[in-house]
């Protein structure tokens, strides 16, 4: 299933959300551009779990720091594009919903969550951890609790057939956590290894699904 927009109106600009997808995609342009200083770029500023647990690195910030630099680099094309790409179909109507601000701390915190439990599964892993999808993961959360009907235009591919369906986004999230979860047990002895940090998509998501309602806004009674 590929998602490409809802259909879940809301009332407010996106600026948060629009903000954050520049970002990255200015700091992944900058990555592009480094050249061959690429590899020493996300190993100075990506999230490396053995530092982070030591607190004993020779990157040039103090590792918890790397965990927020790390939420705006990205490995290639394909994953600063489905990052985007999930925050800019969610995230709009969790900002609208939250407010500006609240969804700024609420996006960090999910991709500071994420990385946590990232480390958690990979205590003693050198191999940095980049990417917004932690964060992005926590916003698919709150969706699932706040949205779980709102319909998703979503791309299905049934071999050299291609039909787009309007489905819930209970069933379009749902499956996407279902894969995390099953992807990240699988590869549990792989984490040392490189590759995707499944565990920061489910710790960001739970985050996400579990705190959400806290972060809205106090409703105050008009006499």
């Amino acid at each position: 299933m590929f998602p490409y927009k809802d259909d879940n109106p809301t009332k407010s600009f996106p600026s948060v959300t629009i903000g954050i997808i520049v970002l990255n995609i200015v700091v992944f342009i900058l990555q592009v551009l480094s050249s061959g200083d690429g590899q020493r770029i996300v190993f100075a500023y990506g999230a490396i779990p053995h530092n982070i647990v030591s607190l004993e690195s020779t990157q040039p910030i103090h590792p918890f720091l790397t965990i927020v630099t790390s939420m705006f680099m990205h490995g290639g094309l394909f994953h600063i594009f489905g990052n985007m790409l999930y925050l800019w179909i969610f995230g709009n109507n969790i900002e609208d919903r939250i407010g500006h601000f609240r969804f700024i701390i609420f996006y960090l915190f999910c991709g500071i969550i994420a990385a946590f439990s990232h480390t958690l599964a990979a205590a003693d892993s050198n191999v940095p951890m980049i990417g917004a999808s932690g964060a992005v993961s926590g916003v698919l959360g709150a969706y699932l609790l706040l949205f779980p009907y709102a319909r998703v235009h979503t791309v299905i591919f049934l071999g050299f057939f291609v039909q787009t369906v309007q489905i819930p986004a209970l069933i379009v999230i749902g499956f996407w956590a279902i894969i995390q979860i099953v992807n990240g047990l699988i590869t549990q002895g792989l984490l040392n290894q490189g590759g995707v940090a499944w565990f920061a998509h489910v710790g960001g998501f739970i985050a996400g699904l579990v705190t959400i309602k806290l972060w809205l806004p106090r409703r105050s009674n008009t006499w």
